[in-house]
């Protein structure tokens, strides 16, 4: 089975992607491979995930996936966005990030926002032709928390189809809506195509 660095330090990431990959690829974390971390110096969810995937591949010689990916709310013009993990401050957890967002938002009665994921795979860290997706889940914020699965936004996100937040789906569930499993699914329709 083929191995592929995946490029991210996010546990809940790494847990979501392995349950996604499981059988077409063996996934390595770059925390396993002691990858040094490069600052996301990018304007864009793809520009930070090539940066990433980039990163990884040269460090470890491997394949990389990388994803950006966070929250865009329209009332806030987008806001947090490529942000969304330092939302409140670098190094800020969940529930910093979710209390400030949720006291910028305290006015609005427009709640739509979605989450939005930008994934890349390299064969190397040269690789000029990376297969690049980008896909969105579309949501409304709660005006509180609800829910203890996933990790990030996902208590505050309310999916009407479903009547409850994306933190109160079963992972298996979750893994096939989102934004992330959205994106992996269709890269590897792409990826399986070429190999």
């Amino acid at each position: 089975m083929k191995k592929i660095i995946l490029a991210t330090g996010n546990p809940g990431k790494v847990g979501e992607l392995n349950a996604m990959l499981k059988g077409h690829y063996s996934v390595v974390s770059q925390k396993d491979m002691k990858v040094e971390e490069v600052p996301e110096t990018g304007t864009s969810f793809i520009e930070n995930a090539l940066i990433k995937a980039r990163n990884a591949s040269l460090q470890s010689k491997l394949p990389a996936l990388a994803d950006d990916s966070g929250l865009e709310v329209e009332a806030l013009n987008g806001e947090p966005g490529i942000y969304s993990a330092r939302y409140a401050r670098e190094g800020a957890t969940d529930e910093e990030n979710m209390t400030k967002l949720l006291l910028n938002m305290e006015h609005h009665n427009n709640r739509k926002a979605h989450f939005c994921c930008a994934m890349v795979y390299i064969k190397d860290a040269e690789d000029s032709n990376p297969i690049i997706v980008e896909r969105r889940w579309q949501g409304e914020l709660l005006r509180e928390p609800i829910g203890t699965n996933g990790f990030g936004y996902d208590p505050i996100f309310y999916l009407h189809d479903y009547s409850c937040s994306s933190a109160q789906l079963e992972p298996e569930t979750k893994n096939k809506i989102s934004h992330r499993g959205q994106a992996l699914n269709d890269l590897l329709v792409e990826l399986l195509s070429i190999e």
